[in-house]
């Protein structure tokens, strides 16, 4: 009897103590994302934190069937879906509606002692399939203590840029999100910007050199 009871206390402090040891590990950060183009848009953005393995794509390569959703519709849900089953991924967190220009939104993720990293990722409109992403960042060590990163932006390589209104989606254009008939230039690549073809004006969308800020503070 006395040699179960000591076994049971034993399980519960060895339990006691792995609660305690992942809490400890555990970090918060506030992410905030500022839109720094004049006509642009940003479809709701995806944030992660996750190891180093992890890689949301990759220049030059073509882009996965999740993110090839985002790039050509903004339909973050089957990243976010893939992410949050993976071992490599501790946290997510969405936005929601548009992220019109100037305006910035904030977003809470926890980290970890394996998770260091940070990705980000969401559409730009009015675009065929342009992204605005972070890819793999490092988070703040210090409690208290900040990072800022500027985002590019990428051409998902999934759809012709045509700039038509017929095939890109938004309140700008309010055009079909997918076209399964275009497979684009098959790979990623930075991002031309808007050429004023089509339906676009260069003078009202264009930008130059990075769409993003963002600022990531450790608050835990």
């Amino acid at each position: 009897m006395k040699i179960k009871l000591k076994n049971t206390v034993l399980t519960t402090l060895a339990l006691l103590a792995t609660h305690v040891s992942a809490t400890s590990y555990a970090r918060t950060f506030e992410v905030t994302i500022t839109n720094l183009t004049k006509g642009v848009s940003f479809t709701p953005l995806l944030v992660s934190t996750h190891n180093k393995r992890l890689s949301l794509f990759e220049l030059g390569q073509p882009a996965s069937e999740e993110v090839g959703r985002i790039a050509e519709g903004g339909d973050i849900s089957g990243l976010n879906d893939q992410l949050s089953a993976s071992s490599m991924v501790r946290d997510t967190a969405s936005s929601e509606g548009l992220l019109a220009p100037g305006q910035s939104v904030t977003l809470t993720v926890e980290g970890g002692k394996r998770f260091k990293k940070v990705s980000i990722i969401s559409m730009l409109l009015p675009t065929n399939d342009t992204l605005v992403a972070l890819r793999g960042a490092n988070l703040p060590k210090e409690r208290r203590s900040s990072v800022s990163y500027l985002l590019n932006a990428y051409d998902g390589g999934v759809e012709t840029n045509d700039e038509l209104c017929a095939s890109i989606p938004g309140p700008h254009c309010g055009g079909i999100p997918f076209s399964p008939e275009d497979e684009g230039e098959g790979y990623i690549y930075p991002s031309p910007a808007i050429h004023g073809e089509g339906d676009l004006f260069a003078k009202e969308y264009q930008w130059q050199g990075p769409v993003a800020k963002v600022v990531i503070k450790r608050v835990h």
